[in-house]
């Protein structure tokens, strides 16, 4: 067979960097970026190149399963695709007929690959569609809603011709966007100043021109000094102010008493440090990109901290500004053809959420599109509004992304059909009923997708191998299911003609992808003004007050709340990301697991003196009645009220050989976490939560 070059997109994590694969007699033997594609230089991070392993990796689910024990014990029967197909569809038929069609729940990891099976969740009449995001970033979506009218990729960011990046609660060196990460270094190299605000010093620090590390939980205090600074030294974007901005009186009346001395005392921050900090942001506006966030399911004041961001951007002139965050372009708006949609082969399911999102009283202000899933959970437990009785998880674990597994599970013992669809063994899918397997994604087609930006551009997904067990597309998953329930739209067995659909009217054919992987929509960037009907929102403006927030009982000006203090002898429970692995999705992974096959927990050097604990010692860290053995990293950079660990490690099934017992389950440490979340932004507080630490 020789060797070729396929083009095609990493499936690593949520971000899906183009990449270009080698395939040597058959099989992918090395991955690289897509040289191609803007911004990625060729480069990937080391999930991206680690994704052979994920591929040859005799640990993850080879064939369809349906359970024949208890769930999570392990009893397992493996049948054939029809058997499993009919199954569920049986099932999902059974219980919708029993009762209603919005008893079948979903939740994926979000993505652009989701038309196809949205389209199968619309055609089955359900209308709980969810994504995983009030785990991560729902905070940022409703801040942005809240503020623009428009959700969080209403903007991009400009970190090539920014001069000043501000990160908060965005790691980019480590929570990797390829593309990001060398555009980030671009604008460096050019003259831009990088600023990061964290709780310890996370790789973005170590480059940084300013790092402030904050007091835990005082992030939200930090931002409202800064907006006293600008708007009381007169530091802000007059003219832009004066045109887009509504109710500007009612912010300088709120932001009077956020002085920066106030700030100091909450924050830790000089003074003096933060003033200047403020001087050197209107000196580079509005080249200003204050990133609002990725994972922001933090504390219980999060919306505010990021609503604060975009106004802050505002305040500067940097939303629609190059260099700062500029308006997201879809195809429309460089004279192109969107993707032909199959979600539009289907009405939008009648009836309510059952999360609530929507129309319940307080959660009316919630983007409804992917919802609030940790609220269908209660759903599940109460039958209120209805009983919730299916659930597929897609490529999704909640089991590791919510606080406290146990207490998680337990909201779903009344679900009579469990779902997971997915390449790698989690706890959700060992608990499951039915395990369908998915191709990883060097072995699978996907429909195509639209990266929006300042250049739009369709990208493909091809397959650089054949599958090496029993496993399918997720477009064919979904297109058996459909077949079996009756949605003869969607019964399809070809992905060329998935993808005729998809580019019919575009005037682009398949054979356009065969070069690069990749069609762009435009030649040259486009930066959009900000001129009428930039801004969603009743008055066309950036509004400071939301009639939204309010009418839910919610100030869109919150006052601040100093956070809870940890006890004398305990911590902050914090987490986060590194370069070598995708939350728990990685840690089996054989490449990764030889890199980093355990966490550590960050501890301040004085914190660890008092307790006697020395560098790469093991210690105990508890709380819920769960203790797990981890290994020391003593610093003095974390903050010594907190203690950080890299969150998806600590597992315990017999499945994955390699990451068994490896390292602490930072969410185990968090005692019925699921029921602390952000009324503001509707996404969970997980780093609400104390724990103690010994030797």
């Amino acid at each position: 067979m020789g060797k070729e070059f396929v083009k095609s997109i990493c499936g690593m994590c949520s971000v899906r960097c183009p990449i270009e694969v080698e395939v040597v007699d058959g099989k992918a033997e090395y991955i690289q970026g897509n040289p191609d594609a803007p911004g990625i230089m060729g480069s990937l991070c080391p999930r991206g190149a680690a994704g052979t392993a994920l591929t040859y990796d005799e640990d993850r689910p080879q064939y369809p399963m349906v359970r024949t024990g208890k769930r999570g014990e392990g009893k397992w029967k493996k049948v054939s695709w029809d058997e499993a197909l009919d199954y569920v569809a049986d099932e999902l038929t059974r219980i919708q007929d029993a009762y209603g069609k919005n008893s079948v729940l979903f939740s994926d990891r979000g993505g652009p690959f989701r038309d196809f099976y949205r389209a199968f969740l619309r055609g089955i009449g359900t209308a709980n569609y969810n994504n995983h995001d009030s785990a991560c970033a729902r905070n940022v979506q409703n801040a942005a809603l809240s503020v623009f009218g428009f959700g969080r990729k209403g903007v991009s960011y400009d970190l090539k011709n920014a001069k000043h990046v501000v990160l908060q609660q965005r790691n980019i060196l480590e929570a990797i966007n390829v593309a990001e990460v060398n555009n980030l270094f671009t604008g460096i190299e050019g003259g831009a100043k990088l600023t990061v605000i964290d709780i310890r010093a996370n790789v973005p620090a170590t480059k940084a021109d300013n790092f402030f590390m904050v007091r835990p939980g005082t992030d939200y205090a930090f931002n409202l000094a800064v907006i006293h600074v600008l708007i009381n030294n007169e530091l802000y974007d007059k003219q832009f102010v004066a045109d887009w901005v509504e109710d500007f009186d009612k912010l300088v009346e709120f932001v009077k008493p956020y002085t920066p001395e106030w700030a100091e005392a909450e924050t830790g921050v000089p003074a003096a440090s933060l003033i200047d900090f403020c001087n050197q942001l209107a000196e580079a506006a509005p080249s200003v990109l204050w990133h609002p966030g990725w994972m922001t399911a933090r504390y219980s004041d999060s919306f505010y901290m990021t609503r604060t961001i975009y106004i802050i951007n505002a305040l500067l002139g940097a939303i629609g500004a190059k260099g700062g965050l500029p308006f997201m372009n879809k195809p429309g708006d460089v004279g192109a053809k969107g993707l032909k949609s199959f979600m539009e082969l289907y009405p939008k399911p009648e009836g309510q959420r059952a999360d609530g999102v929507g129309w319940m009283e307080g959660r009316k202000h919630f983007d409804a599109g992917p919802g609030l899933v940790h609220l269908a959970y209660e759903a599940a437990v109460e039958e209120k509004p209805y009983p919730i009785k299916a659930y597929i998880a897609q490529r999704h674990d909640p089991l590791m992304a919510f606080p406290d597994k146990d207490d998680v599970k337990a909201k779903w013992d009344d679900i009579e059909l469990l779902v997971a669809v997915t390449f790698s063994w989690s706890d959700t899918a060992w608990n499951a009923d039915v395990v369908l397997p998915i191709s990883p994604y060097l072995e699978r087609d996907e429909i195509l997708m639209t990266k929006n930006g300042p250049k739009p551009a369709f990208q493909v997904r091809k397959r650089a191998m054949e599958p090496i067990y029993d496993t399918k597309a997720v477009w064919e998953i979904y297109a058996g299911l459909a077949k079996r329930m009756g949605l003869k739209e969607l019964d399809y067995t070809d992905i060329e003609d998935i993808w005729k659909f998809q580019l019919d009217g575009t005037g682009v054919s398949i054979e356009d992808f065969a070069k690069t992987g990749i069609v762009s929509l435009a030649a040259d960037p486009l930066y959009k003004p900000v001129k009428e009907g930039s801004f969603k929102t009743p008055s066309g403006k950036v509004q400071i007050i939301d009639a939204k927030l309010e009418a839910d009982g919610l100030p869109s000006l919150k006052p601040y709340e100093a956070p809870e203090r940890p006890p004398a002898d305990k911590f902050r429970i914090t987490f986060g990301r590194c370069a070598l692995h995708t939350q728990g999705h990685t840690v089996n992974n054989s490449l990764l697991f030889e890199q980093m096959p355990e966490n550590v927990l960050w501890i301040n050097t004085e914190r660890a003196k008092a307790l006697g604990i020395e560098q790469d010692e093991y210690v105990t860290v508890a709380s819920n009645g769960y203790k797990a053995k981890i290994k020391a990293f003593v610093t003095d950079f974390v903050h010594p009220e907190a203690v950080f660990m890299i969150h998806g490690f600590g597992h315990d099934l017999p499945c994955e050989s390699r990451a068994k017992g490896m390292g602490a389950a930072d969410n185990l440490l968090m005692p019925k976490g699921i029921n602390k979340w952000d009324r503001g932004g509707g996404a969970v507080a997980m780093q609400e939560h104390f724990v103690s630490v010994s030797k």
